[in-house]
């Protein structure tokens, strides 16, 4: 996505908070937005990587202490030609993963614990493949951003209700408000729409590249599909606005949370690959074993035989 794109959509974001200030406080209210919003963008560029990982609980780990799944990001990434990003483990049973941080330097891959346990060491590659991809495109800055914004934008659409607005200075009054705090997420969420849509097939495509197999990455995304429907993501669930970061939509669909479906249809991404794979002459066929060996290679077992990245 070129920074001009980028620019359009983060102005588009932050004309939005305005447009939400403004129901909620007149010209006023828009001034006061319009100082916020340049203090969350100016925060968000350093800091809402770190603030993500911290909504989702992630951990550091290394060499020491995650030897195999260090090895695996570190063959991949310099297939990649990118520098060795930072690893995060999320304890979560739900298999899922996420990029961040404001480009490739300062880059950084979460995965969940869900995810090292029900995928192949095949499959897990794929996946990371695909982070390293959105690293690259430089996705992230623009992912972790757009959650922060959206996530601000639902909140103080909340406020609005609780606190009324300025019904004095052409406010919205009470059906305004009811109205309001329904639209400004949905808004929010278009925009998203907008960004992830391109952006997941592209990463699909290079993260196959990157690999070698996109039918590593094809399984993968079916396993965590399926697995999205059943196992809930509570961390998820209390921050909605950082869905799109993740390879699979990890929400469940209740309450709110369907205005921030934003990820293309699995089974149209699963068919782009197997397209993919035709061209490179892949394997076209999603694996069909389903669990990965016990002691797999993120856990310091025994490791199975080494991929093409290595």
């Amino acid at each position: 996505m070129s920074y001009f794109k980028t620019a359009i959509l983060l102005a588009g974001m932050t004309a939005l908070f305005m447009g939400v200030g403004y129901l909620m406080g007149g010209a006023s209210g828009a001034m006061i937005a319009l100082v916020v919003a340049a203090g969350m963008n100016m925060f968000a560029y350093w800091n809402s990587d770190r603030a993500v990982l911290s909504m989702h609980g992630a951990q550091p780990v290394d060499a020491r202490n995650a030897p195999d799944l260090y090895r695996m990001v570190g063959e991949l990434a310099q297939n990649a030609g990118l520098p060795m990003p930072k690893i995060y483990i999320m304890d979560n049973p739900q298999p899922n993963a996420f990029a961040t941080g404001r480009n490739p330097e300062n880059a950084a891959v979460a995965v969940t614990t869900g995810l090292m346990q029900q995928l192949s060491r095949e499959e897990l590659a794929g996946v990371v493949a695909h982070e390293l991809a959105h690293i690259k495109h430089h996705d992230t800055l623009l992912m972790t951003i757009t959650a922060t914004i959206a996530g601000a934008i639902s909140m103080i659409a909340q406020f609005g209700m609780f606190f009324g607005g300025n019904r004095n200075n052409n406010g919205p009054g009470m059906i305004g408000q009811i109205a309001l705090m329904i639209l400004a997420p949905l808004a929010a969420m278009l925009v998203q729409m907008a960004i992830s849509r391109t952006r997941e097939y592209a990463a699909d495509e290079m993260g196959a590249r990157i690999c070698g197999q996109p039918m590593w990455l094809a399984s993968a995304l079916a396993k965590i599909d399926n697995a999205a429907h059943q196992i809930p993501n509570e961390d998820a669930e209390r921050a909605p606005a950082t869905a799109h970061m993740f390879i699979i939509n990890p929400l469940s669909g209740r309450a709110m949370d369907n205005l921030f479906t934003t990820h293309p249809a699995t089974q149209n991404r699963i068919a782009a690959l197997q397209q993919l794979a035709g061209q490179m002459g892949a394997q076209s066929q999603v694996p069909t074993r389903s669990t990965p060996q016990a002691t797999g290679p993120w856990n310091g077992g025994q490791s199975r035989p080494r991929g093409p990245w290595g």
